[in-house]
């Protein structure tokens, strides 16, 4: 189903919009810049510090969710989409094209996001860093969380067919739901898609929820957005 041709087009657009290029860069240097104050956070009331050094992904994913909705809300602007399927032949090919070309680097940035941010919290901490067991773990987990939340985006995108409604969606209910109802652990909140995946970047938890089973669930919201966008691009005219 997937086209080498068609998915080549999709990456040209990808690396050559300025827009997702920056969203990237600002994905790994916002949740990097956050692992340099792993010492403030670990001296809070939490005494994680696997979570003190990928704080930052909280924001990060705030970047992720803007590349991935631009990056599928540009093919909309201006009637593009009706020249791209006159080119595809079938709208599912043209969209698991633009979902790998989307993924592909989300991945690629999201991973070396995760090692830079260890790499800085540990020399942050010190020796009350993490162990480095964990923190690979949670480097992986980062890079995954990033890369599903920016999938995530880029299905929602494709039902309501706007970046714009995509981000005033996503913004308020990953900082909102993060930070006012996050604290309870153990809860609905805890099956949430930004909360589900951080799991994997705790120390230890007391949900109901591992850190593989955690992003587990942050796949399945992924999937089911895309399998909706996939829906909604079938049923409907660009």
């Amino acid at each position: 189903m997937l086209s080498a041709p068609v998915l080549h087009a999709e990456w040209i657009k990808i690396r050559t919009l300025r827009s997702l290029l920056g969203a990237l860069a600002a994905m790994a240097l916002v949740t990097a810049a956050f692992a340099a104050l792993a010492p403030s956070m670990a001296d809070g009331e939490s005494s994680d510090p696997l979570f003190a050094v990928f704080f930052g992904i909280s924001f990060g994913q705030v970047a992720a969710v803007a590349f991935g909705s631009a990056a599928v809300s540009s093919d909309f602007r201006g009637g593009a989409l009706w020249l791209t399927w006159a080119a595809v032949p079938g709208r599912r090919r043209w969209f698991a094209a633009k979902v790998t070309a989307i993924a592909l680097p989300a991945l690629a940035v999201g991973l070396l996001t995760g090692l830079v941010t260890l790499l800085v919290g540990e020399v942050a901490l010190g020796a009350s860093g993490p162990t480095w067991a964990e923190g690979l773990r949670g480097a992986v987990g980062c890079g995954l969380q990033l890369t599903l939340m920016a999938l995530l985006a880029a299905g929602l995108t494709a039902v309501l067919r706007s970046g714009t409604a995509t981000l005033a969606v996503l913004i308020p209910f990953l900082l909102i739901v993060s930070f006012v109802i996050g604290d309870l652990s153990g809860g609905v909140a805890d099956f949430l898609p930004d909360r589900a995946g951080q799991v994997a970047l705790h120390s230890t938890w007391n949900g109901s929820l591992g850190p593989w089973s955690g992003l587990a669930v942050t796949a399945l919201w992924t999937a089911a957005a895309l399998f909706a966008g996939a829906w909604a691009l079938d049923r409907r005219d660009a």
